[in-house]
């Protein structure tokens, strides 16, 4: 690997914030500070470590950092399931099935590093 950018988990994360701060524009204006502002805390999350864990210099610590983008990975499902229960949108079956990709994914990449 030559770089963070020449995985696809990152490549398809940064799709990812793509598609939900496009999501989240419909959101009500009140939630600016709190689910909108999260979500995309959370989901920025996710290709940003991915990259700081690729530039460190063992396994362990971008193993560490893959962790981390799969806790931020859960914490943008949920938020997700609240946007919807909560009536700010409907089916996001594409964003749903990219998180359960990159999920897979990063699982995968964390199981690598073990071997």
């Amino acid at each position: 690997m030559k770089s963070h950018k020449d995985l696809t988990v990152y490549k398809i994360s940064i799709e990812l914030v793509i598609d939900i701060y496009q999501m989240s524009r419909v959101f009500p204006g009140d939630e600016k500070f709190g689910l909108t502002g999260q979500i995309k805390r959370a989901v920025v999350s996710i290709p940003s470590n991915i990259a700081e864990g690729a530039a460190r210099s063992s396994k362990k610590d971008f193993g560490r950092f893959l962790y981390i983008a799969l806790g931020s990975l859960a914490e943008v499902e949920t938020q997700i399931e609240i946007a919807k229960r909560l009536g700010f949108t409907s089916d996001q079956t594409e964003i749903e099935e990219k998180i359960i990709y990159i999920r897979r994914m990063l699982l995968k990449l964390i199981q690598s590093l073990k071997e």
